[in-house]
């Protein structure tokens, strides 16, 4: 049997977590890379990606990277996706990765836009 890798332990510990606290709310995922990063509202029940954003969609792709800035303004467009999807609650999924730098830039503003974590 492979052994996972410390990300992977975390990941799985992370999800483990936010579905004895989810009870029925849907998923903020977050992925990063070293160029770009991703946000996806998931209903897990269903199967089904509710609204997604990341740094290369056409309105934000000239504008943003891998930066900060970029992320917040992610976090913005995907929460003003999730309200016109009927979301307003959501549990966070960090995916991995530490609330940090880009992942908690993300977070804050997508609190600012009107989501519920």
């Amino acid at each position: 049997m492979a052994r996972l890798s410390l990300f992977d332990r975390r990941r799985r510990r992370v999800r483990t977590q936010l579905r004895s606290h989810a009870s029925g709310k849907p998923r903020l995922s977050v992925h990063r890379s070293g160029r770009h990063i991703y946000a996806q509202v998931i209903d897990d029940a269903a199967g089904k990606t509710l609204a997604a954003a990341s740094t290369l969609d056409k309105d934000l792709k000239g504008k943003t990277g891998a930066t900060r800035d970029g992320a917040a303004l992610v976090g913005k467009t995907l929460a003003e996706r999730a309200k016109k999807a009927g979301v307003s609650r959501v549990v966070f999924d960090r995916g991995g990765f530490l609330f940090h730098g880009r992942v908690k830039a993300l977070a804050d503003a997508a609190r600012e836009g009107g989501l519920e974590f």
